[in-house]
């Protein structure tokens, strides 16, 4: 496929998920929708697989006390939103500026493990140098790593979508290698793991005075700290508005004086260093140490997040706290109900269909949408 031919087909992706001002029915509407066929069309799957009425009746009970039934539910569903909203964020940002960042999972994965080796390696350091210097090494990691795709992409046109992919490769070989490697391979192992995250760099968990096994810690903070400065930074900065105008129209942008390969670098070391913090997140907040694939595939599942949540942050933190609730309301419905966790998937990749084509929701239930909205 040629270069142009990408660039077309990621510019017509781009259009569809990007909401360039305040619209319900583009922000709101349409993804509540979308969620909503898609959980009726997975029933429906469900019941065609030779699942009973009476176990997808169980299986949505099980996803909703799963997800907000309890204290305990909702600390689980905050825990996984957290990576998710701050790498959401990143590839919205990347998407406002006209680029289609695949390599959030790279990202994630070395600023997370950038953050362990900080975690473990320096010693004697009070909680309050060395949880921020662990953060910041996860930022300046994740961001320095995709800014080689903003860089190729300016100085040579090299497609980011092509670049990030392979970076994405890279990376988890990367992470690999050093997992088995000293100094991040645990003393005394064979196999690739890192040593283990000093209590100074942990990130302390919030609701621990209520139970000790809740998970959910101060990560949370950090992830609604990220919705706000995007926000600021899109709405409130000359950058952000170069950002929004060079993804709008990039050959305005440049004709307006606008610095375009300037723009890109800096679009995607933004993005990737929040991919970056949010792997430092999971490594500090959650697990404590490095383990190949730690992430879990919060990149690419984040892409689906910056899609749902229409590359807006307060939609983008709206998306999180939903695939969130999945993701944790998912494992209680595979014991609840004993319906395989893959559904969870399959309504994951159901959402992504109607939220990137959204005319297929409005073709399907026309009656929601005003008559000037539903003919354009």
């Amino acid at each position: 496929m040629s270069k142009s031919r990408i660039d077309q087909l990621s510019q017509d992706v781009l259009k569809r998920v990007v909401v360039t001002r305040f619209a319900f029915e583009d922000l709101v509407l349409i993804p509540i929708l979308a969620v909503i066929i898609a959980l009726v069309l997975g029933g429906i799957i469900m019941f065609a697989t030779g699942v009973s009425l009476d176990a997808i009746q169980r299986a949505y009970v099980s996803l909703f006390v799963g997800s907000v039934g309890s204290i305990n539910a909702i600390s689980e569903t905050l825990t996984a939103a957290i990576p998710l909203t701050l790498c959401g964020l990143g590839i919205a940002l990347g998407f406002r500026a006209g680029l289609f960042n695949i390599g959030a999972e790279g990202q994630v994965l070395l600023g997370g493990v950038s953050a362990v080796f900080v975690g473990f390696y320096f010693t004697n350091l009070p909680a309050f140098v060395h949880l921020p210097l662990a953060l910041l090494a996860g930022i300046l990691v994740g961001g320095a790593w995709a800014s080689i795709a903003g860089w190729l992409r300016a100085a040579t046109g090299a497609h980011e979508v092509i670049t990030t992919i392979m970076l994405n490769l890279t990376a988890m070989r990367l992470l690999d290698y050093l997992l088995r490697n000293p100094p991040i391979q645990k003393a005394g192992r064979t196999d690739p793991i890192s040593e283990t995250v000093l209590s100074s760099a942990e990130l302390p968990r919030i609701l621990t005075w209520i139970d000790p096994t809740f998970r959910l810690h101060a990560g949370i903070l950090l992830a609604i700290a990220g919705v706000a400065f995007v926000y600021w930074l899109l709405y409130r900065t000359t950058l952000g508005f170069e950002f929004r105008a060079s993804g709008l129209n990039p050959n305005a942008a440049r004709y307006a004086g606008m610095r375009a390969g300037t723009i890109i670098v800096v679009a995607m070391a933004m993005a990737g260093a929040l991919a970056g913090l949010a792997g430092a997140n999971q490594v500090l907040g959650v697990l404590g140490r490095a383990s190949p694939n730690f992430s879990g595939g919060v990149g690419f599942d984040s892409i689906a997040v910056a899609l749902l949540g229409r590359s807006h942050p307060f939609g983008v933190l709206l998306a999180g706290l939903l695939f969130g609730a999945l993701q944790a309301g998912g494992r209680q419905m595979q014991v609840g109900a004993g319906v395989n966790i893959d559904l969870i998937a399959t309504i994951q990749a159901l959402i992504i269909i109607f939220i990137a084509a959204p005319m297929l929701v409005r073709a399907a239930l026309p009656w929601m949408f005003s008559k000037q909205r539903s003919g354009s």
